[in-house]
């Protein structure tokens, strides 16, 4: 990434189950707790995934632990959090999910300027056949790879 920003959590499983169509960054509304959870990355986007309710996009799913010294004042590691994007991108995004049926999913979340931000991405699900053609891809470059350092030129 760039420059004042820390990576606190990526979604590996997102590239390897969906296509990517397209990345949007967005802000997201913690309390202080949350927010120091995250800084330690104690945070799990693994099975996360984000919805339009009422004209808003709330991310479900994502599991921000309890902050050691939060006491009363934690929240609930699963509660819904809402995402903060401009309305015109938020109906965007409900329009592509509801024609094309496409998903929201979390790509990664990160520390940019001293303020939490979530990537997200418009995805498109794979099949079966689309992840064994990408896995085969992947082992054929690993072999052109192997063969290539195995060798002096």
């Amino acid at each position: 990434m760039g420059e004042g920003i820390k990576t606190l959590a990526s979604n590996k499983t997102a590239a390897r189950n969906y296509f990517i169509l397209e990345k949007y960054e967005a802000g997201i509304e913690l309390f202080g707790t949350e927010v120091k959870s995250m800084r330690m990355g104690k945070v799990n986007l693994k099975d996360s995934y984000a919805h339009v309710d009422n004209g808003e996009l709330f991310i479900y799913g994502m599991h921000i632990s309890p902050y050691e010294k939060g006491n009363i004042f934690n929240k609930d590691p699963l509660r819904p959090k809402k995402l903060l994007l401009h309305k015109a991108e938020i109906m965007k995004l409900y329009g592509k999910v509801q024609q094309e049926g496409c998903a929201i999913i979390p790509l990664s979340a990160y520390l940019k300027h001293g303020r939490v931000k979530i990537e997200i991405a418009l995805c498109k699900g794979k099949k079966l056949y689309d992840k064994r053609d990408d896995m085969a891809k992947k082992q054929a470059n690993r072999d052109i790879e192997r063969q290539m350092r195995g060798k002096d030129y």
